[in-house]
């Protein structure tokens, strides 16, 4: 006996999920070793996460973001790009969404494959020597680094992502350079544990740290580059503030499919 979980793959500028329409309760979200299987990029479908939509009385949906490990995660920014392209293709959305992920309410819009996403407002940062840490829906670590083309972001992300400072909880590591009229970011992900190419949390991060460390005050653009491709971040910075948050950047169909769970969880 066997039972089918039908899947659509999304991603978004190299952010790849796995996404699930869950308003049937189907699909056991408590199943850790199930989620890592299916983001196993050598014996699963492969993925950075996996993302279950799930109903909600008050919002249009409700977005549960899993890490590749199979861990309930935190924020993701792309995959909430994601989850809302794959709720306008279900026919649940059209343009405009309200739904709810871990951190609070987002709000987003969409123009063919852009998906402009209100992110959370950001009240303070901390300094971690030279870098910035702060809260954008995930925990950051940003820090400015040149000749950043060259750089073992694995080793150094790494190693940063278990000092003694941040080992336990552990933290997204992101190394940013200037680079034209805008930004060249990378980013350590906690939970994949790997380099990633795309973090869209960790581009709203370091945005603002570049924000803090030009001190530019009032409404602010700035275009960041990654891996995979072009993301653009807004806000009003007022102080140590950071109002009217969006993450802006594309969230394309991959493919869909059907993957076999057999009784057992033998899969």
């Amino acid at each position: 006996m066997a039972t089918t979980i039908r899947f659509s793959k999304y991603q978004g500028a190299g952010n790849d999920f796995i996404l699930v329409d869950n308003r049937q309760n189907a699909f056991d979200r408590a199943d850790e070793a199930l989620v890592a299987k299916l983001c196993d990029r050598r014996f699963g479908i492969g993925a950075d996460g996996l993302m279950l939509l799930q109903q909600n009385e008050n919002y249009d949906f409700e977005m549960i973001y899993f890490n590749a490990d199979g861990r309930e995660g935190s924020m993701c920014g792309n995959g909430g790009r994601c989850i809302v392209a794959f709720a306008r293709d279900l026919g649940i959305t059209t343009d405009k969404t309200a739904f709810l992920a871990v951190d609070g309410v987002h709000h987003a819009s969409l123009a063919a494959d852009l998906v402009n996403l209100q992110m959370i407002d950001v009240q303070d940062f901390a300094r971690d020597g030279k870098a910035y840490v702060l809260q954008t829906g995930s925990p950051h670590y940003v820090e400015f680094v040149e000749n950043l083309s060259h750089k073992n972001v694995y080793q150094d992300g790494y190693a940063i992502r278990n000092n003694a400072t941040y080992g336990k909880e552990g933290i997204n590591v992101n190394f940013i350079e200037a680079e034209g009229d805008g930004y060249f970011l990378r980013t350590f992900e906690r939970g994949v544990e790997d380099e990633t190419y795309a973090c869209g949390t960790g581009a709203t991060a370091a945005a603002m740290a570049v924000a803090i460390q030009q001190n530019l005050t009032g409404d602010i653009h700035i275009p960041i580059r990654v891996l995979g491709g072009q993301l653009y971040i807004s806000f009003h910075k007022n102080g140590q503030h950071f109002t009217k948050v969006f993450l802006k950047g594309p969230a394309q169909f991959v493919f869909e499919g059907n993957y076999q769970v057999s009784t057992g969880n033998q899969h």
